[in-house]
């Protein structure tokens, strides 16, 4: 009788249970998406095939399908399932499952597979507990991240691993899995209710605005239909589907590997001079949530690294953009961004300020604490003078064209040259300037008259 009861509240309990979660595949033939992973002769289908499930980790966008799978692999296998969630689970309970793994392995002849969701978040000491039971064969470990693995999960950990990377869904990925939802009677999203005419709109607005993420396709589909069916028309159209994602927030981690593959495009966006693609970037972490000012001090940088002085004005925009949103916030402070951006991506490119600062700083390095040549020395008392500080400098002003051949480095770099101008936008006539002084092509060796003051 117990039994009949049991499996009366399983029966509920799935009808009760989100759509996202009813339609999870059973198996790996309703598995939508991932083809490089489940193809035919693909790894993952190949350990299903074979039921011979090693330990794995799942790094991918949410809603790429990771739980699915690691469940089907294990249900495959037939070993037990046991899941972890990372945030709500510490050191304690893994070893009261590391312990019933045991006895289940010893009395049952059964593995355990250990799912961990969001494996990123445990530290280096939770992730060294399972270590040696994962080298031992004792657990099979399957991890699931949305983070670049090779920066959460310890090196050991993550030689024991085979890495599948999954990839966002296509858009017609998520419309076919909304499609199997609305058509699937038993476990779908009419499940004992009547149905409602779904209208191939809104399926494809949520598949396109989904970002890749079935549970959110799903549940956004499951919440229209409940919309609809408050309406006297009873059917599932754009208008619902709009509103049933009226909440959503684009795929964003400021502190993970997204954020730093934004602002890479962002960056190089603005390098190759497309001001579309900057402003795109630069609207989308605005709106998952980035600090504007993060975005502005980049732009600085950018200014004086990429841009330098093939065009001096850029420096100066990126500054003012950066004040003028301290002064007047959002959301008008993103016209001031806006501006800057435009104005980096279509001006001239030089790196060479930038470069110059490494080869410096390489000599520096290498040649060590050079001398200062005496005539740039100051002598500031009559002994410095007496010792010949600033004997023989010659005042630049005090020449034609504000210019005199001199030597202002150490005698060891000597006719060292760090800036190397480019041929773009004002370096042009920097670079002419420079090449007349350094060759000396000007007569610059008349005499100096009297000197001017020294400093």
């Amino acid at each position: 009788m117990d039994d009949l009861f049991d499996q009366a509240g399983s029966e509920e309990a799935r009808r009760e249970a989100p759509l996202a979660d009813r339609m999870r595949p059973r198996k790996l033939e309703e598995f939508v998406g991932q083809e490089h992973l489940v193809g035919p002769d693909k790894f993952l289908r190949e350990i299903y095939q074979s039921g011979k499930l090693p330990s794995l980790i799942f790094w991918g966008p949410p809603g790429s399908g990771k739980t699915t799978l690691a469940r089907m692999l294990t249900r495959n296998s037939k070993a037990h399932f046991l899941s972890f969630s990372a945030v709500l689970s510490g050191v304690a309970e893994l070893r009261k499952a590391i312990e019933e793994a045991e006895q289940r392995r010893k009395f049952q002849g059964q593995k355990t597979v250990l799912f961990v969701d969001e494996i990123h978040r445990w530290n280096k000491a939770q992730q060294d507990a399972f270590l040696p039971h994962v080298e031992t064969g004792r657990l099979i470990l399957i991890g699931a991240t949305t983070q670049n693995p090779s920066f959460e999960v310890i090196p050991a950990l993550l030689s024991r691993c085979r890495v599948c990377v999954l990839n966002f869904l296509s858009e017609d990925d998520i419309a076919r899995i909304l499609a199997q939802a609305v058509a699937e009677r038993e476990r779908g999203l009419f499940a004992g209710e009547d149905p409602l005419l779904v209208e191939e709109a809104a399926v494809r607005y949520l598949a396109r605005v989904a970002d890749g993420d079935a549970r959110r396709a799903l549940n956004a589909l499951e919440l229209a239909a409940s919309l609809a069916r408050a309406k006297a028309g009873g059917r599932v159209t754009e208008a619902e589907a709009k509103e049933a994602l009226s909440s959503g927030s684009l795929l964003y981690d400021k502190a993970g590997e997204e954020h730093y593959n934004l602002i890479s495009a962002f960056i190089k966006s603005l390098r190759g001079s497309d001001p579309d693609a900057a402003l795109y970037w630069m609207v989308r972490m605005l709106e998952s949530g980035e600090d504007p000012l993060f975005l502005l001090r980049r732009m600085v940088i950018f200014a004086a690294e990429d841009i330098g002085n093939a065009d001096p004005m850029a420096l100066q925009v990126a500054v003012a953009a950066q004040q003028a949103f301290s002064f007047v916030g959002l959301p008008e402070g993103r016209i001031p961004m806006a501006q800057a951006v435009t104005y980096l991506a279509g001006a001239p490119k030089s790196n060479a300020s930038y470069a110059a600062l490494g080869k410096a700083a390489a000599a520096v390095r290498e040649a060590g604490s050079l001398p200062v040549p005496e005539h740039l020395r100051n002598p500031v008392t009559g002994l410095m003078e007496a010792l010949g500080y600033g004997h023989d400098y010659k005042y630049p002003h005090d020449y034609p064209g504000h210019h005199v051949r001199e030597n202002y480095l150490p005698e060891k770099l000597r006719g060292t040259v760090f800036y190397e101008p480019s041929e773009q936008g004002e370096e042009i006539k920097i670079k002419a300037r420079l090449s007349r002084w350094r060759e000396g092509v000007k007569k610059e060796e008349d005499d100096p008259g009297e000197s001017g003051g020294q400093c």
